[in-house]
């Protein structure tokens, strides 16, 4: 994430200060990541996650905690220093992010933090540029797209294990099969909006062919843990270099 962001950010103009922004997204993961695994601890352990350090006794859950509060209490200086509309919009998927960590995960509305985290992305690097332009809502739409993709994705193959330790979001309570539907529906809706946004061009054109072509590796792998999810991603960052190709004016209305 924080590459692909740093890339997308240097294409669209926002130069030296990508690095700055770099490091900000850096911190946010870290601590939506460190803050996930200090939630899921328990849950890990009962399905016995050995992919998961604190479910595997390599480390204590608290140190993880005492990591994830100081990575996010570094993201707000930093995500500031890139400018205010940037910081905001980074602050605010952050904390959305968070809620989907401490609550929203259980819930119908599990996939929200991920529309609204990724949706905001353009508006992060945007607001990062001289006079914080509004971006394409186009791009708004394929970033958000990525995101829900991504989350159902993500979940195929885990079902027996997040029925076992209560994790009741809408991929769960959908099923495997259906949440591979609804993240190449938004997958193939995401490469859609970028032809647009890019005005047809042919890098675009070629990435959504590369998310067309992720289809059935997402459909024929969706028992698999990682499989369908890993898809999305290849998926993904095919359409991020399609748009570095296009031109990063495409990122707002300049």
């Amino acid at each position: 994430m924080t590459a692909l962001v740093t890339v997308t950010a240097l294409a669209a103009g926002v130069g030296v200060r990508s690095l700055l922004l770099g490091a900000a997204i850096l911190c946010g993961q870290a601590s939506i990541g460190w803050a996930n695994d200090y939630v899921d601890a328990d849950r890990d352990r009962l399905v016995h996650r050995r992919d998961k350090p604190v479910a595997a006794g390599e480390i204590a859950a608290s140190t993880v905690g005492r990591a994830a509060a100081i990575a996010l209490t570094l993201t707000v200086p930093l995500s500031l220093a890139v400018g205010w509309v940037s910081g905001a919009a980074h602050l605010v998927a952050v904390g959305s992010a968070w809620m989907y960590d401490l609550r929203l995960k259980q819930t119908v509305a599990s996939w929200m933090p991920y529309a609204l985290s990724f949706g905001l992305l353009p508006v992060i690097i945007a607001g990062a540029l001289p006079g914080a332009p509004r971006p394409q809502p186009l791009m708004v739409g394929v970033a958000a797209c990525l995101g829900v993709a991504a989350h159902f994705a993500n979940t195929v193959g885990d079902a027996a294990d997040d029925e076992r330790t209560g994790v009741r979001g809408l991929p769960q309570r959908i099923g495997p099969r259906a949440s591979v539907a609804v993240a190449v529906v938004t997958l193939l809706v995401a490469a859609g909006l970028l032809v647009l946004a890019t005005r047809g061009s042919a890098a675009s054109i070629a990435a959504a062919g590369v998310a067309i072509g992720a289809v059935p590796i997402a459909t024929l792998t969706s028992g698999r843990r990682h499989s369908a999810f890993s898809a999305v991603i290849v998926a993904a960052g095919a359409l991020v270099t399609a748009f570095v190709i296009a031109g990063g004016d495409h990122m707002t209305h300049r």
